[in-house]
Order: C-alpha cells, then sequence, then structure tokens
C-alpha cells in the first residue's frame, strides 16, 4: 500500500539555510536559473508552503521580467536594474533561493544614496502574454522627450528650467 501524501500546510515564514535568511510572504528574493551563464530571477514571494513533515518547502512567487525578457526589449531608457512586475505566478523549490533582494519604487531607488547588488526598481507591471505596460506612459524628461533612466545623469538648465542628458565636453 501506498503512503498517503502528507497535507501541505501554509507557513509564516521560513529560514533558508543556504544563505541563513528568513523569508516571509511579501519578500522579494533572487532565484537560481537553471543556466548558471544567466542571472538570478528576480520573484516576489506570495506564499509558503510545506508537507506535513516540513521537509519539501516550495514558494509560490510572482515573478519580475527583465526588459530584455519582455517583448520589444530593452530601450534606452530602461535602468540596469529595472524590473517589471509580471503577471507570471510560479511555485518553486525554496532551494533555489539564492538571496533576499529590495525592489524599490522608482521614486525611492533614485533616492538610494548607493545601490547594491540586490537593489532593483520597478516603475510598471508587465502583462506576460500580451506585453502591455502599466501604466502604459510615464512621465518623459529633456529634449529628446525619453522617460528618465536612473543610470544617465540629467541636468536642469537654469534658464528654461528643460531637463537634458549630461554631456561631457572636452
Amino acid at each position: 500500500m501506498a503512503k498517503a501524501k502528507a497535507p501541505r500546510r501554509t507557513l509564516d515564514s521560513y529560514t533558508v539555510k543556504s544563505i541563513n535568511k528568513t523569508i516571509r510572504a511579501g519578500d522579494c528574493v533572487l532565484m537560481r536559473p537553471s543556466d548558471p551563464s544567466k542571472p538570478s530571477y528576480v520573484a516576489r514571494v506570495e506564499r509558503i508552503e510545506s508537507d506535513g513533515r516540513g521537509t519539501n518547502v516550495k514558494v509560490h512567487v510572482r515573478w519580475y521580467y527583465r526588459p530584455e525578457e519582455s517583448i520589444g526589449g530593452r530601450r534606452q531608457f530602461h535602468g540596469s536594474k529595472e524590473v517589471f512586475l509580471s503577471d507570471h505566478y510560479d511555485i518553486q523549490s525554496a532551494d533555489t533561493i539564492e538571496a533576499k533582494c529590495t525592489v524599490h519604487t522608482f521614486k525611492s531607488y533614485t533616492k538610494l544614496d548607493a545601490v547594491g547588488n540586490e537593489d532593483f526598481f520597478c516603475r510598471f507591471e508587465y502583462n506576460s502574454s500580451t506585453g502591455a505596460f502599466n501604466p502604459d506612459r510615464v512621465a518623459v524628461y529633456c529634449k529628446c522627450e525619453m522617460p528618465y533612466n536612473p543610470d544617465d545623469l540629467m541636468v536642469q538648465c537654469e534658464g528654461c528650467t528643460d531637463w537634458d542628458w549630461k554631456v561631457d565636453f572636452v
């Protein structure tokens, strides 16, 4: 006779032993990709569940996409640490969590004194099946009418108060 499966139960938190960090629903994490040449995936933990023995812990996640993973790809105004909160949900082993990270709002990210390896920002939600963004528009700056890229320094003209990308003149 086969063993009965232990019922799954929702956990309030779980300590990932390999990184010695406790995760909870709502935390953002970096997850190990199957291809080691790719960067870690960014996800938000929605729920943590375990089998009755606590040996098989799974995390329900909502994925963040990088610009190059979206329809249309990376654009000039996308920051190097920009991610999009997607409508793509998944269940993964908690053992694939590499680190905790922080996904800031765009505004709070631009005010950071220093950006660490585990800092990202999100200003769009992304529909993975249609490629649509929400919001579908953001404020534009500068003569080129591009959205602000926090990786590029912009300066404001004292005369007209318009913004432009900083250009170094030799």
